[in-house]
C-alpha cells in the first residue's frame, strides 16, 4: 500500500490528466496544465488565399494535403476574420493586436506620394508593441520570412527594418527592406535593387516560398532547444502567378477557367512547402512543443483584367460573397487552423467562436504568459483554442476605402466602407450612413438577404456602435498627413 501511495503521489498529476481526458476530452485546463514550458510559435500567413482555397475548407477542384494535415491534427475555426481586406492593414493588425487605423494604415503602403494622398505614413511606427518584442523579452528567438509590407520598397528607402519590430532575423520581398528576394527588375521592384540595406537574392518567384521555408527550417534547427517564434508569410499565391514550367504542367487542362492553371500550380507548390515546414517540426519532435497558426491576409484577387478577358479570377471563397478589397465576407473571413499536438484537440471544427487577427497577439501572450501594459483592441481567445467555444462580447469593426484604395473588379463586390460583426449580426454602411445593410450570418453566411428593414432595433444599436468606433478611428487622421 505504501508503494502504491508513493506511485500515486509521484504520478498523481498524470493520472488526473488521463482521467480528465477520458471523461471530458481535451480541455483548456488539461492543455495548459500539461505544458511544461511555453510553446514555440509558428505563424503561417498566406497572401491572397480565399476562405475555400484549402481543400479542408471546401476547395472543389484540388487538394491541399499538407494544409489538410494541419486541420486533421488541430482545430479549424470557420468564423475567423482579418481586420482589413488588403495586405498592409491586415498585417499591421496581426502584428500589433490593434486596429490598423490607429496607425493610419488603412490600405496598402505604396510610393511616398500615394501614401500622402491617402493620409498614410510610409511605414508602421517602430515604437509599437508587437508580439515579437514581447516574446523577445520572454527569451524567444524571433524571425520573419516572407512578405512584409509594413514599410519599405518602391521609393521608400529609409523605412525601419523588421529588426526594429522585434525580429532577430528576416528575409522579405520587394515590399520591405533588409535581406530580401527580388524576382524582376521592372515595376514595383525596380527601385529596390538600388536601396541597399540588406542582401538581395535574385530568384524567380516560384522559388520564393521554398526559400522562405528553407530559412525557417534553418532557424528552427538552430533554435530547437530553446523557444522560438517564426513567421512564414508566402506571397506566391498573390497574382501575378508565376509557377515553374514543371509546376504548371501538372495542372494543364485541369480547369475550364484559364487563370486557374497557374493559380493551382502555385497553391500546390505552397502546400508542398508547408509540408516541409511541418515535417521539420515533427522530425525534431517539437510537435508537442509548437503552436502552429495558419490563415490568410485577405480574400482572393479581384482585378478587373480577369473579367475583361472573359474569365473568373482564381481563388475560391466557397459560400461567401465578395473577394479581396471588399468588406463582404469573402474579403475578410479567412480559413484559420491552430495545431499544438497534445494540447489543441485534433480533427475538431469550431463553428461558433468569432475571432479576429487582432486577437492573436493577446491570445498568444496569454498562452506563453507574457505581460504587457498595452490595452490591445484584440482579446484573449485561448480558451477557444483549447476546446471551449467563446461567445464574443466585443464587436469586430472594419473600415476600407474612406481615404481611397483599390476597388474590386466586380462592381457587385464593392462594399460600403464600414462594417461591424456582433454575434450573428453584420452591419455594413458608409460613413454618411448610406447603403445600410444588415445580415444574419448564422442564417445567411452568403449575405444574400438584407434584413435591415425587418430588424430596425438591431440596426439602430449597431449603427451607433459603428459610428462611435469610426469616430474614434477618424481622430487619428489629420487633415493632412504628417511625415514620418
Amino acid at each position: 500500500m505504501d508503494h502504491f501511495s508513493t506511485l500515486v503521489k509521484k504520478f498523481g498529476s498524470v493520472i488526473v490528466a488521463g482521467c480528465t481526458f477520458l471523461l471530458f476530452g481535451i480541455s483548456a485546463c488539461v492543455g495548459k496544465a500539461e505544458a511544461s514550458s511555453p510553446p514555440n510559435i509558428v505563424v503561417i500567413f498566406i497572401d491572397d488565399m480565399g476562405f475555400a482555397d484549402p481543400s479542408c475548407f471546401g476547395n472543389p477542384q484540388m487538394k491541399t494535403p499538407n494544409i489538410d494535415r494541419l486541420a486533421q491534427e488541430g482545430t479549424k475555426f470557420t468564423n475567423f476574420y482579418v481586420n482589413s481586406p488588403i495586405c498592409s492593414a491586415s498585417r499591421v493588425a496581426l502584428t500589433t493586436g490593434m486596429y490598423p487605423q490607429r496607425y493610419r494604415i488603412h490600405s496598402f503602403l505604396a510610393a511616398r506620394a500615394a501614401n500622402r494622398r491617402r493620409l498614410m505614413p510610409d511605414w508602421l511606427d517602430p515604437n509599437v508593441t508587437t508580439l515579437a518584442k514581447l516574446l523577445q523579452q520572454k527569451g524567444y528567438a524571433t524571425a520573419h520570412f516572407g512578405k512584409w509590407h509594413m514599410g519599405g520598397g518602391r521609393d521608400v528607402d529609409d523605412a525601419p527594418l523588421p529588426q526594429a519590430y522585434g525580429f532577430d532575423e528576416s528575409l522579405v520581398s520587394f515590399e520591405g527592406l533588409g535581406d530580401r528576394i527580388l524576382w524582376t527588375k521592372t515595376g514595383n521592384q525596380r527601385l529596390s535593387w538600388k536601396h541597399g540595406r540588406g542582401q538581395i537574392l535574385d530568384l524567380p518567384k516560384h522559388k520564393t516560398t521554398e526559400t522562405y521555408v528553407d530559412h525557417a527550417i534553418d532557424f528552427i534547427e538552430q533554435h530547437h532547444d530553446s523557444p522560438f517564434y517564426v513567421r512564414v508569410f508566402p506571397n506566391d499565391v498573390h497574382d501575378t502567378h508565376m509557377p515553374s514550367d514543371e509546376q504548371r504542367a501538372k495542372w494543364v487542362n485541369k480547369s475550364a477557367n484559364p487563370p486557374d492553371v497557374e493559380f493551382f500550380a502555385v497553391l500546390d507548390e505552397m502546400d508542398r512547402q508547408i509540408g516541409r515546414l511541418l515535417d521539420t517540426i515533427d522530425r525534431l519532435e517539437l510537435q508537442h512543443e509548437t503552436l502552429v497558426l495558419f490563415t490568410s491576409d485577405n480574400g482572393p484577387t479581384d482585378w478587373p483584367r480577369y473579367y475583361e478577358a472573359g474569365h473568373q479570377p482564381p481563388g475560391f471563397t466557397g459560400p461567401l460573397f465578395g473577394r479581396k478589397w471588399s468588406l463582404y465576407e469573402g474579403g475578410i473571413r479567412m480559413p484559420f487552423i491552430a495545431r499544438w499536438n497534445g494540447h489543441i484537440q485534433a480533427g475538431r471544427t469550431d463553428d461558433s467562436t468569432t475571432m479576429a487577427a487582432i486577437d492573436l497577439l493577446p491570445t498568444v501572450a496569454s498562452i506563453v504568459d507574457v505581460q504587457s501594459d498595452v490595452q490591445f483592441d484584440g482579446i484573449d481567445m485561448s480558451k477557444a483554442f483549447f476546446g471551449e467555444p467563446i461567445q464574443r462580447e466585443s464587436p469586430i469593426f472594419w473600415e476600407y476605402g474612406v481615404h481611397g484604395s483599390i476597388l474590386p473588379g466586380n462592381e457587385k463586390h464593392v462594399s460600403p466602407d464600414l462594417a461591424m460583426r456582433d454575434g450573428p449580426w453584420k452591419l455594413l454602411m458608409n460613413v454618411d450612413g448610406s447603403e445600410g445593410k444588415l445580415f444574419n450570418l448564422k442564417a445567411d453566411m452568403g449575405e444574400t438577404t438584407n434584413v435591415i428593414d425587418q430588424h430596425p432595433d438591431v440596426a439602430a444599436e449597431m449603427r451607433q456602435k459603428l459610428n462611435d468606433w469610426w469616430g474614434e478611428m477618424a481622430a487619428y487622421y489629420p487633415s493632412q498627413a504628417k511625415p514620418n
